[in-house]
């Protein structure tokens, strides 16, 4: 781990876990082989919350208070060298552990303590392992979390949101681990769509069709234009601005934390874009949206509802932000958390998640 001043743990430590595999962990992202990470996270399909540039730049902005860092790569024991790992997962602890108040309700035996949890709050899709599924992986991975979690003294380390029904649910499971509901996130397959329109007929309700066809057509008379840009060349602090006002309406406040969140994603580089909406040059929506090489991620955003005009900004910005995602060609749409009767009502789909907590 990566510790604060105040808080120790195993740094650069091999640890032989029961079965076959080894697990390495280290206290830094600089102490990480970036090419067999990356290596690793393409074979085993995992979302942008996994790369190296994602973590990397979450470690030098962390947008939540953590006070140790760490990251673990399982291997299987005997494996011939260039062989990706098995699995790779970061680990944070955090003495905030529940920012959004949802694991006191699926763990309340752990309620306002401190714990170590993979990923981030920040990632609504965490994995252990690749796509088989494999319980001894997850039961490798969860042996070491539970080491390091004793070495920084704490009583409870696990994995939030992991999709129920995944890959990972499964191995968790098939490991004798706990899961239990968390939240949900929403969603999308938006292979063969050819544009907004075929999508929406396809999914959406019909009034939420007219209401969003009509406020499009309204933003337009009223001088809105949209743009999507590089993260070097967008408005970084009018986006946590945006952000902010949706964490806010919603109790989280501080989930994008001025003067660090626009520093983080000016770090991610080409995996991130900012979609921007103007009206009369005026910002008065943006998103961030996150790309990886099979799925679009309509990650953070907000609105500022003060507009000239009977219209929605954030029905114009979903619009757009689905449009950039069929442009891009990703077959797979995710629209975060929260928000659900919007997103039900447009064509989402629900993906329930689930937590895994264990005692160290």
């Amino acid at each position: 781990m990566r510790p604060n001043p105040a808080t120790s743990g195993p740094t650069g430590v091999t640890e032989s876990t029961p079965g076959e595999f080894d697990v390495e962990t280290v206290g830094g992202i600089g102490a990480v082989d970036a090419a067999e990470w990356d290596a690793a996270v393409r074979a085993m399909r995992l979302p942008v919350f996994y790369s190296h540039a994602f973590l990397a730049a979450y470690e030098q902005h962390p947008l939540a208070p953590i006070d140790a860092f760490g990251y673990l790569v399982v291997r299987r024991r005997g494996d011939a060298a260039g062989e990706p790992p098995a699995a790779v997962l970061p680990a944070y602890l955090q003495r905030r552990s529940d920012p959004l108040g949802q694991l006191a309700v699926a763990y309340p035996e752990a309620a306002g303590e401190p714990a170590l949890l993979s990923h981030s709050w920040h990632c609504y899709d965490s994995h252990v392992g690749g796509q088989d599924g494999r319980a001894d992986v997850a039961a490798a991975a969860i042996t070491a979390l539970r080491g390091m979690a004793r070495g920084l003294g704490v009583r409870w380390c696990g994995v939030v949101n992991v999709r129920r029904g995944g890959a990972t649910a499964g191995a968790l499971a098939g490991a004798g681990l706990p899961v239990r509901p968390l939240t949900e996130r929403f969603g999308a397959d938006l292979t063969g769509l050819a544009d907004l329109d075929e999508f929406l007929v396809r999914g959406a309700r019909s009034r939420a069709r007219t209401n969003l066809r009509r406020y499009r057509r309204r933003a337009v008379e009223h001088g809105v234009h949209s743009a999507v840009l590089p993260v070097d060349e967008a408005d970084l602090a009018g986006v946590v601005a945006m952000c902010d006002r949706v964490a806010s309406k919603y109790g989280t406040d501080r989930f994008y934390p001025a003067g660090v969140f626009d520093r983080f994603v000016a770090s991610l580089g080409p995996a991130a874009r900012v979609l921007e909406i103007r009206q009369y040059g005026r910002l008065i929506a943006a998103g961030v949206c996150l790309l990886d090489p099979h799925s679009f991620h309509s990650w953070a955003g907000g609105a500022d509802y003060e507009v000239d005009g009977n219209f929605s900004p954030y029905y114009v910005m979903f619009a757009e932000t689905l449009e950039l995602a069929l442009r891009l060609g990703r077959p797979v749409f995710e629209g975060g958390r929260g928000n659900p009767e919007f997103k039900l009502r447009h064509g989402l789909l629900a993906r329930p998640l689930d937590a895994c907590l264990v005692r160290a």
